[in-house]
């Protein structure tokens, strides 16, 4: 079974500073009929305007994923890391008993544009942890890129769950197949360009949401995709 979500049925707020697209129910926008995906909460993909960002705040028991779609975001944490990530930049930080972290635009002249991804953990009350890595887009090129996995294969970041991210750059008329096992399911999340899923076109914020078996998709143009192979669970959205 295929389930398909297009970007305009996503949650959206528009704080001019912040313009978000909200694929989960998040803040102000509640939607019982997408509350999560087996263990995927949220993904938010957001713009933020030039020099302005997210104040000092607290997460407790997520395991939270930044991918960078364009731009650069400057982050502080309570653990004493800080950096700025960019393009192909990947981070993960695993909030635990309780983390305090701030994210602001990198630049004071250009937005950023990125997806915040909330992974529920395995287990509760983790120690608070983090990591960021780099993929190259010839790593990402045409072919399927292991960004995220719970042990750390493949060069990937680890997550406290049995969860994969692989992320893809495909080039007009390109092709990829995802093949999900048993009791295992996807979300694909289209974040760049056009796609042929299943016969079905996807753009740019459309999403696909798939039953384990085999499926095959074509950039109809140039395309970015981040695929999440997931455990099928009983949530009630999947």
């Amino acid at each position: 079974m295929i389930n398909f979500r297009k970007s305009e049925e996503r949650g959206h707020v528009d704080h001019r500073w912040l313009n978000a697209r909200h694929s989960f129910s998040f803040a102000e926008y509640h939607d019982p009929a997408h509350m999560q995906y087996s263990v995927l909460r949220v993904i938010n993909e957001d713009v933020i305007a030039a020099g302005r960002g997210f104040s000092e705040h607290s997460h407790r028991n997520m395991e939270i994923v930044t991918y960078i779609l364009s731009g650069a975001l400057r982050h502080q944490d309570s653990m004493g890391n800080g950096s700025v990530i960019g393009v192909g930049d990947v981070r993960r930080m695993t909030a635990g008993t309780g983390v305090r972290h701030s994210e602001f635009n990198a630049s004071s002249e250009s937005p950023v544009h990125l997806l915040q991804i909330w992974i529920m953990p395995a287990e509760s009350n983790l120690t608070p942890s983090y990591e960021e890595k780099h993929f190259s887009v010839e790593q990402k090129t045409n072919q399927w890129c292991r960004i995220v996995a719970p042990n750390e294969q493949q060069g990937a970041i680890k997550i406290h769950q049995d969860v994969t991210i692989d992320a893809a750059h495909l080039a007009a008329g390109k092709g990829l197949v995802i093949v999900l096992k048993e009791n295992r399911c996807a979300y694909l999340q289209v974040a760049k360009g056009e796609v042929l899923f299943d016969g079905k076109a996807l753009s740019a914020g459309d999403a696909a949401m798939v039953d384990a078996g085999y499926h095959q998709l074509t950039a109809q143009q140039a395309a970015e995709l981040i695929l999440f192979d997931l455990p099928v669970v009983e949530t009630g959205n999947q």
